[in-house]
């Protein structure tokens, strides 16, 4: 559904978006993740049809955004970063505005759906300037979905949102996703490992990785990472674990925790606790951990990589 071949963007002499090319198929929710001046949200205005291109080709749906500009807009939902909303209207009155510029069809009706998947209903003859700012994101999404898209484009959804109301909009894009296309961009990296199918990660202008967040922790690590828990005695166990064949690297992580490397492709837990309980280690705990989708975007993002295991802060608003 959504198609980018060569996309660049000049300001200038600065390059804001180089050479990115992707595709997004119907389904999918995918994230669009990387450092502030990045490239993401000048990537996304493109593609909504806000602003042109330096270079480069976008289709949405079939059509391509430039020559058939009007009919790919008609199947786009976006949400810019700025919600653009008019305070002095009532929530209904702007939905129904915003759907009527959209030629929907049975208006009230698709607005009172909008409202309660939402959860605006008690609101609807409230001013927007009367909303929280949450409230005002939420209005924000909902004149990005009251047409139907087929295409959903959102910078920074859930941002200003409570807790409850993150919960409630993460449901809201998985179910939109299930049928049409959604790229959403996001500084909680949290959110899109639990909404998204795959990850586009940006730096600079350029792709530095596009795969679903399992995909990349193997690509990044090679193999296996096994946290081990001991009822003391590690420092005993390190040496013994070290020895076996298929063991890359071990850092201890505590008194009592150690954590263990594997070569890919080798699975070798089974080996590992057989060989602590035959020298009398008890233990206590023994699974394999991943590379938090934190790691993995400062591993892509920063010049310094971080080391596996490197205690890392999540990268929020």
């Amino acid at each position: 559904m959504i198609k980018v071949s060569g996309l660049t963007k000049d300001y200038g002499q600065r390059r804001a978006v180089n050479d990115l090319s992707f595709s997004i198929e119907r389904g999918e929710v995918v994230a669009f993740l990387g450092p502030n001046g990045a490239g993401k949200t000048t990537t996304m205005r493109i593609l909504s049809g806000y602003m042109p291109p330096s270079a480069g080709k976008v289709e949405i749906g079939g059509y391509d955004i430039f020559e058939d500009s009007l009919k790919a807009r008609q199947i786009i939902g976006y949400l810019p970063e700025s919600v653009p909303l008019y305070p002095d209207m009532t929530v209904f009155e702007y939905l129904k505005f915003m759907a009527e510029l959209r030629h929907v069809k049975n208006v009230d009706d698709r607005v009172d759906e909008v409202l309660e998947l939402i959860h605006l209903e008690d609101r609807s003859q409230s001013l927007v300037s009367r909303l929280s700012k949450g409230m005002k994101q939420r209005l924000g999404i909902a004149q990005a979905i009251v047409h139907k898209p087929e295409v959903l484009i959102l910078d920074e959804p859930t941002i200003g949102l409570d807790p409850s109301q993150i919960i409630d909009m993460r449901n809201v894009i998985k179910e939109v996703g299930k049928e049409h296309t959604v790229l959403l961009s996001t500084h909680i990296l949290s959110e899109a490992q639990q909404v998204c199918n795959r990850v586009l990660i940006i730096n600079k202008g350029q792709i530095v990785a596009e795969d679903t967040t399992e995909n990349l922790q193997n690509r990044l690590t090679g193999g296996q990472r096994v946290m081990v828990k001991l009822d003391g005695a590690v420092e005993k166990a390190l040496p013994v674990i070290s020895s076996l064949s298929g063991v890359k690297s071990i850092t201890q992580k505590s008194d009592n925790s150690f954590e263990f490397e594997t070569a890919q492709g080798e699975e070798i837990r089974p080996q590992v606790a057989k060989k602590l309980v035959e020298n009398g280690f008890g233990l206590l705990e023994l699974h394999t951990s991943s590379l938090s989708l934190e790691e993995i975007f400062l591993q892509l993002t920063q010049d310094e990589p971080v080391a596996a295991g490197q205690d890392v802060v999540s990268y929020n608003n």
